[in-house]
């Protein structure tokens, strides 16, 4: 049971089991010449382990498939194909008592925090809310101190109760939303892109409060983002995706220290740097064009039209998972000689 800094415990005990999951949705109109329907394959063949007590960022553009994998995490929404397991349960095959207890053991803070609280409630009636489904959870003496706490826990005050979200700037609306995600004390917390909609100024101390939170509470944290800084200094573990796939995966400073995947060097190489004379010059690698349709992916690796490295056999066979050591998987054909590359050397090739 390893101690990480910051005092959070991880353990090698996986909490989440995703293998193998898809989700397709069926378009109209997505024929030829608009006609009948076509397949859009959002999250396509993801596999994850998630271990209690760490915090797992997942990266990539927008319409990569991020936010649909934490609703099927969340069982917001079902797979097409594939197993969520929560425990060893499967979480969209559960009944009964042990959904239920699925569904307040994983939580989740959402992205925008203006659409996210309903404007015509108050905030006492949001915190509330949990515990209205879940009855078990708290006697109803115990209700108003509990909301206190929630607030005084998120940084706001108990007399916020009975104000209603429009009172409140974006920073703070944010800190409720994850009030409400802490309140039945669950196990899991699935943050999508929690600061993306904040002012630059906030953005920090909400996601100290997240860090802060997990190690208070020993929360285990799937953590979505586009920010791979944010994710760099918030995360253990990290998995890049691309086209509704995991192309890469491992601890945090392997991925970022030893980048194996084009994609991920591309995103990390649009972190701005400070430039210091002694650090070397990092340029951006641009990515021309816009990434392939889900409804119609390219055949071999979903990456290959617009990577630098591309060669012929990266347009017809899918690459295996290449292991680097310690968990650190790259699904790419030249995973070892992009791991060794210079990172400068993308530079001139760069599409």
């Amino acid at each position: 049971m390893p101690l990480l800094d910051g005092g959070r415990i991880v353990t090698d005990q996986h909490i989440l089991d995703v293998h193998d999951v898809t989700k397709h949705y069926r378009k109209r109109g997505g024929g030829r010449f608009g006609l009948g329907s076509a397949t859009v394959k959002a999250v396509d063949g993801v596999s994850l382990k998630l271990r209690k007590g760490e915090a797992l960022g997942i990266v990539g553009e927008s319409g990569c498939g991020k936010s649909t994998l934490t609703r099927l995490l969340t069982a917001l929404e079902k797979p097409t194909s594939g197993q969520i397991r929560y425990r060893g349960v499967d979480v969209h095959s559960a009944k009964g008592a042990a959904r239920t207890q699925m569904r307040r053991n994983i939580q989740m803070v959402f992205q925008d925090p203006y659409a996210s609280l309903n404007p015509r409630k108050t905030v006492g009636s949001i915190l509330a809310e949990p515990f209205r489904i879940h009855r078990d959870a708290l006697p109803e003496s115990g209700l108003r101190p509990r909301l206190e706490q929630l607030l005084e826990q998120v940084g706001l005050r108990p007399d916020h109760l009975d104000r209603y979200p429009h009172e409140f700037s974006g920073g703070q609306r944010q800190r409720i939303g994850i009030a409400r995600g802490i309140a039945l004390n669950p196990e899991v917390l699935i943050c999508d892109e929690p600061v993306s909609a904040l002012d630059v100024s906030v953005r920090a101390q909400v996601l100290n409060l997240l860090a802060e939170l997990q190690r208070e509470l020993s929360l285990t944290v799937v953590f979505i983002a586009h920010d791979l800084d944010v994710v760099r200094h918030f995360c253990d573990r990290i998995a890049t995706m691309y086209l509704g796939r995991v192309v890469e995966e491992g601890d945090c400073d392997a991925v970022y220290d030893r980048t194996a995947h084009p994609y991920t060097r591309a995103l990390l190489s649009a972190i701005p740097r400070p430039g210091f004379d002694d650090e070397p010059e990092q340029e951006r690698i641009v990515l021309e064009g816009d990434p392939p349709s889900p409804i119609a992916p390219p055949p071999g690796c979903p990456f290959h039209t617009r990577c630098w490295m591309a060669r012929p056999d990266c347009a017809h066979t899918v690459p295996a998972g290449h292991d680097l050591g310690e968990g650190h998987v790259s699904h790419c054909h030249f995973a070892t000689e992009v791991a060794d590359a210079d990172p400068r050397a993308a530079l001139g090739g760069s599409r």
